[in-house]
């Protein structure tokens, strides 16, 4: 009898012990954040993609995942455009190496059409953007629906 409640006892810590590793697995937090990038300035551009390179990094390492936006606008809309970008080739190398993880580089059409007003031309982003119409609302809306928020 001391036999059967010993291997009684053993089971049910068996069993609370998977069960709360299959908790813990869905408990995992769901991380998510947007970086402004509001410069023209290939320091702070650099430094907003260092920092999306080692939050992957840092949740790679942890097994978790995490999406990034990162929101340009204003002066900081050169980050993405194909004719001034200074970080081009580093977009493209972000993006390959963000995967299982989430990436998005997000460029303001607000900007981009004041750009186009004044330089009298039609302006082409990198094909690694994409085109939200105001990058300061967007960033306002992420941070509303949970996301943290970081500016370089």
């Amino acid at each position: 009898m001391r036999f059967v409640s010993k291997a009684v006892a053993a089971l049910a810590v068996l069993a609370l012990t998977a069960s709360s590793g299959i908790a813990a697995d869905k408990d995992k937090k769901e991380h998510r954040v947007a970086i402004q990038v509001d410069q023209n300035d290939p320091a702070v551009m650099n430094l907003a993609l260092n920092n999306v390179s080692n939050i992957i990094e840092q949740y790679r390492a942890q097994n978790e995942t995490v999406q990034i936006e990162v929101v340009t606008y204003g002066p900081g809309l050169n980050m993405l455009r194909a004719d001034t970008s200074p970080v081009k080739d580093r977009l493209k190398q972000a993006v390959d190496a963000s995967f299982p993880s989430s990436l998005k580089f997000i460029a303001c059409n607000n900007t981009k059409e004041g750009m186009e007003k004044r330089e009298g031309k039609k302006i082409e982003l990198v094909p690694e953007s994409e085109i939200t119409p105001s990058g300061a609302v967007r960033l306002i809306e992420l941070q509303e629906k949970g996301w943290s928020y970081l500016r370089p």
